[in-house]
């Protein structure tokens, strides 16, 4: 059975060697681990299977600008799963348990840069069709959007930005 659940102190080093082995490098684990020192708020949610971990989700403030206005979302980054346990939904029921959980602490919009194929099922559209475009050099089709609350997008566009530890990776 799976489990999905906040993350603790004591999942730290389990959750770094599982986005280490699902990346197949360490920079996405040492955001992780750089975000969690500075990020708030944040979302960090572990996938627990036969008491072992083997999923990750991770969301974190991101800013919107558009002239002299700046305003907050959050962004999810990164979504790991251990490569033996993939394809088998602990993504997906990572990414739901996720918009739940930032729906339930007030978020209205999430953005994430992603496949174009994986991310739609979840509700996140092409971000350039709601007049948003991510601070990085990203296809148009990878960066998205989810609206959490209706009209949440509605008189919102601008540049997002991302923390900076998210230029140190």
């Amino acid at each position: 059975m799976l489990i999905v659940r906040t993350e603790t102190g004591e999942d730290h080093s389990a959750v770094h060697a599982l986005i280490e082995s699902a990346f197949g490098q360490a920079s996405e684990a040492d955001l992780v681990d750089a975000l969690r020192r500075v990020a708030s708020p944040q979302i960090s949610l572990v996938a627990i299977e036969d008491g072992r971990i083997v999923g990750h989700i991770f969301f974190s403030p991101v800013t919107m600008e558009s002239g002299k206005d700046i305003s907050t979302a959050i962004g999810l980054a990164p979504l790991a799963v251990l490569p033996e346990q993939q394809r088998r939904g602990i993504g997906s029921r990572l990414v739901q348990e996720g918009l739940m959980e930032c729906r339930r602490r007030g978020h209205d919009l999430v953005f994430v840069v992603g496949h174009s194929d994986y991310y739609p099922r979840f509700g996140f559209t092409v971000a350039k069709e709601k007049g948003f475009s991510c601070e990085y050099p990203v296809p148009d089709e990878v960066f998205m959007v989810a609206e959490l609350r209706p009209g949440a997008l509605s008189g919102k566009q601008g540049l997002v930005k991302y923390l900076p530890e998210f230029n140190q990776f």
